[in-house]
């Protein structure tokens, strides 16, 4: 009898981050992996920098959603 093999079904890598602006204090919802350059709705300051993969997130993560 042959034995079987679980089957593992993907999860993606990225998420969705609750950052708190540095600058104001602000919380916004960022996704991981942007292309584009998020900024703070209130004050304006740079929360995420891209780069070719992951973005770099510049503000304090409170929360990981989902």
């Amino acid at each position: 009898m042959k034995a079987k093999f679980k089957v593992l079904i993907p999860e993606p890598k990225s998420k969705f981050y609750r950052v708190k602006c540095k600058n104001c204090g602000n919380e916004q919802t960022v996704f991981s992996h942007s292309t584009f350059p998020v900024r703070c709705l209130s004050c304006g300051s740079q929360l995420i920098i891209p780069t070719g993969g992951k973005a770099k997130i510049e503000g304090d993560i409170v929360r990981i959603l989902g």
